[in-house]
């Protein structure tokens, strides 16, 4: 690019060959005018950027709404309110640690490969690099990582210990994997600072989270309900599984689409910055925009593929076309391509979806298999389908967008499909295995030792009435006896039928509708 600075001295020069007679204060007022234009030109862009992040932070935000919706409909009426305090002290207990530790472990620059060391409680925050945009941005993820695993746990857990392992998790969890792979100090980052050398000459390329979010959170559920166990009448005395379902279908599908929308500022906001010229200036295409566009596109048509896949699929299994699986299956598919949605064509991320798909349908039955009761299928599609997302990542990545995304090192790996060798996928793989061992040696214990301190599992009594009468004060619904209504009117109020229905943990249930 051709020198752009103003030249006092070449202008005066210019301006004396036209015949000025002061040519050197001609000169001097021009500079100074176009350097005021440079700055205000530079706070433009500091301003847009920060807004285009602010926005992405509130649509991530926003997915919490779409966590408890999900949620809500997916447990029996009889659990609605303590689901939903759940996912409102997720947000409230994470934002607390997170500021205090969280954000300092994961970002607090400069620090170590492992752990970050600045910015606790925010100390020195607003500085270069970071200002409290990012940070608010950064929370937001954080906490979507602790509402994955309060799923896993639905219907049967003690409320302390939602507080203990939210608190644990977006206090120090999800920090250190966070730091690991996302900041420019982080051993595998493919966002090193440029004199720190690469994972494999290449980092790991997990762009928006399908590993350091979306697994960290599936495997913390996977060990809670594996060490809390099922359910009651999840399973019958043949170990056959037994159809739970959540109360309302409606729920689930608005819960879907809120978090599809928040999925937007998930993947494409990650880029962080959106102000910025990938080409020649001028250009309305070759920027970070269009990027952000693209990675947009991906997200959607990831999520769709994999909707369509599990609706098809299950229809020819069961022989219902079911919303339900199709909602999983879509969050399975936003999952998925959560890791490669910036460096991927379409038409792959059609395959990212296709295959997500598939492999949430293959862990559901797995975990009906080995009686694993999980009753959002957290673990299954957050950390199953996470999985494939980081793989796809380093098999169809393509270079002039990993190079757009990540710049700075030209000539560095891309997707093995792609003809880029197999040195990312390969760091790809060890992000995969340093999840799954820092989650399960962290996570882990501290579900076990809750389970051994009695502070997990509600007693069977408490499950069988419901946590929102017995630990919350009340349904969440208003119920009207019809014998004792007589017909009349409650002044058009919300009215359910009640379902006096009970499940016996030592018979073998056959079907339950409680609410």
């Amino acid at each position: 690019m051709a020198d752009q600075t103003c030249s006092i001295s070449g202008l005066s020069a210019l301006l004396s060959i036209s015949g000025s007679s002061n040519a050197t204060g001609a000169a001097q007022y021009i500079c100074s005018q176009l350097k005021t234009a440079a700055l205000i030109t530079a706070d433009l862009t500091t301003a847009i950027d920060a807004t285009f992040l602010l926005f992405s932070a509130y649509l991530v935000f926003a997915m919490q709404l779409g966590f408890a919706m999900l949620c809500a409909g997916s447990v029996r009426s009889k659990n609605t309110l303590n689901i939903m305090l759940t996912n409102v002290l997720d947000a409230a207990a994470g934002a607390l640690f997170y500021y205090l530790f969280g954000f300092a472990f994961a970002f607090g620059s400069p620090s170590n490969g492992f752990i970050g060391r600045h910015f606790f409680a925010l100390k020195s925050v607003p500085s270069p690099g970071f200002d409290y945009p990012y940070f608010l941005f950064q929370w937001a993820f954080a906490i979507a990582a602790a509402g994955i695993t309060s799923g896993s746990i639905a219907e049967r857990t003690q409320f302390v210990s939602y507080l203990i392992y939210s608190s644990f998790l977006t206090g120090f969890v999800y920090p250190i994997v966070s730091h690991w792979f996302w900041s420019a100090d982080g051993w595998a980052a493919a966002n090193r600072n440029p004199n720190d050398s690469l994972l494999f000459g290449s980092g790991v390329i997990d762009f928006a989270g399908s590993g350091v979010v979306h697994m960290v959170g599936g495997i913390a559920g996977f060990w809670a309900a594996l060490i809390e166990g099922p359910r009651i009448g999840r399973f019958d005395h043949n170990g056959k599984p037994v159809a739970l379902r959540g109360h309302s279908a409606t729920l689930v599908v608005l819960g879907s689409f809120m978090l599809w929308f928040g999925w937007y500022g998930f993947n494409a906001g990650s880029f962080i910055t959106i102000a910025k010229s990938y080409g020649p200036l001028g250009s309305p295409i070759n920027g970070q925009w269009s990027a952000i566009g693209r990675t947009a596109v991906t997200t959607t048509l990831a999520g769709c593929t994999s909707a369509l896949t599990t609706l098809f699929v299950q229809r020819l299994q069961t022989g219902h076309w079911n919303v339900i699986d199709v909602c999983n299956g879509l969050l399975g598919g936003f999952a998925a391509i959560t890791a490669g949605c910036a460096v991927v064509e379409p038409w792959a991320a059609v395959i990212c979806g296709f295959v997500a798909a598939w492999v949430l349908i293959g862990f559901n039955r797995l975990a009906e298999r080995f009686q694993y009761d999980d009753p959002l299928e957290a673990a299954q599609l957050h950390g199953g389908c996470g999985s494939w997302g980081v793989l796809f990542a380093g098999l169809f990545a393509k270079k002039e967008f990993v190079e757009e995304a990540y710049p700075g090192r030209p000539g560095r790996p891309y997707g093995l499909f792609m003809g880029g060798g197999g040195r990312l996928l390969a760091a790809n793989v060890v992000q995969m295995l340093v999840i799954v061992g820092w989650v399960s040696a962290t996570m882990g214990p501290l579900f076990f030792f809750l389970h051994k301190m009695g502070l997990l599992r509600i007693s069977a009594e408490d499950e069988l009435a419901g946590l929102d009468v017995t630990n919350h004060g009340g349904a969440a619904y208003v119920y009207y006896d019809e014998d004792a209504s007589g017909g009349g009117s409650h002044g058009g109020g919300f009215m359910m039928k009640g379902v006096n229905s009970r499940v016996d943990p030592l018979l073998t249930p056959t079907s339950s509708i409680e609410v």
